[in-house]
């Protein structure tokens, strides 16, 4: 079944200052960002009309920005604000919320430190991916042929357009072979993330899953080991190489979209989804059920 475009959706979003019609949410051919990727953006979700960690998410956008040396023209606290006031606009509770900050047109070449700031926000409904009983019978992951760069040569931590390219190619490429996604290493051939989600892994009791520092720090990722750990669980941040693989008995994903996942299958390495994964996608869910606003 097709999707709505993006570009054909009613509602408002909010750009530079004012909530406008969403088809009047538009920016020029020759901006900086759509050209050399000075973009960087958030993937939240509100929950009955409540972002969850919604101030975590708005410094993360900021630390973004200044990781690709851009200022944003808004604190923490406005950021909230304006996301807020976005969900409401458009009506929404359940919905994914995508704050996008990027480089405008004034200068079109690799150095554009005078380029305008812009900042857009815009939601759109976007229900739980799965229930429970699909969600538990797992979802089959690929290994990417494309890695996670050295830290040094790319701002890893930051939530930049330009580092999911080969989130893209790894998904297409997964999709072609009949994958819900992919699995990718990193540049020393070490387990790291999914294309757009966090990977765990479970072994006689105990939840693994590897150090996030070349790849991106889900905020998802970390209320999952928060919710492990008040179970008592315990969580091992840790290097993981792929001949382990087969020595784990349940792998989940994280993420905004994702929620928690569970794996069945990585490239042939077989996983059953069991009482772990049950309880953390249980967790979870109560985690997030609605709250009600301050009044």
């Amino acid at each position: 079944m097709s999707l709505l475009p993006f570009d054909k959706r009613e509602g408002a979003i909010f750009m530079n200052g004012a909530m406008v019609p969403w088809a009047d949410a538009k920016l020029h051919v020759l901006s900086h960002g759509l050209h050399y990727a000075s973009s960087v953006f958030e993937g939240e979700r509100a929950y009955g009309g409540v972002i969850h960690k919604s101030r975590e998410h708005s410094e993360r956008l900021i630390a973004s920005a200044q990781a690709l040396d851009m200022v944003l023209p808004y604190s923490a606290a406005e950021l909230d604000r304006i996301k807020d006031e976005v969900v409401r606009a458009n009506d929404l509770g359940d919905c994914y919320v995508r704050p996008v900050a990027w480089r405008g047109s004034e200068m079109m070449a690799v150095s554009a430190q005078n380029a305008t700031i812009n900042l857009a926000v815009a939601v759109w409904a976007w229900p739980s991916m799965f229930d429970m009983a699909t969600k538990m019978n797992g979802i089959r992951l690929d290994i990417a042929q494309w890695r996670r760069p050295d830290p040094r040569t790319a701002p890893c931590q930051a939530k930049a357009a330009g580092l999911y390219m080969i989130c893209t190619l790894s998904k297409h490429a997964a999709e072609r072979r009949g994958y819900a996604d992919a699995m990718m290493l990193d540049w020393q051939g070490r387990v790291a993330e999914c294309t757009g989600a966090n990977i765990f892994f479970i072994k006689d009791g105990v939840i693994h899953t590897p150090i996030a520092d070349c790849f991106l720090d889900g905020i998802t990722r970390r209320t999952v080991i928060e919710l492990a750990r008040r179970r008592g669980m315990e969580v091992i941040e840790r290097r993981i190489m792929p001949d382990e693989l087969a020595s784990f008995s349940e792998c989940f994903v994280t993420g905004s979209a994702a929620e928690v996942t569970p794996v069945s299958e990585i490239a042939q390495v077989r996983f059953t989804p069991g009482a772990i994964s049950r309880q953390l996608i249980e967790d979870y869910s109560a985690e997030m059920q609605p709250k009600r606003r301050a009044a």
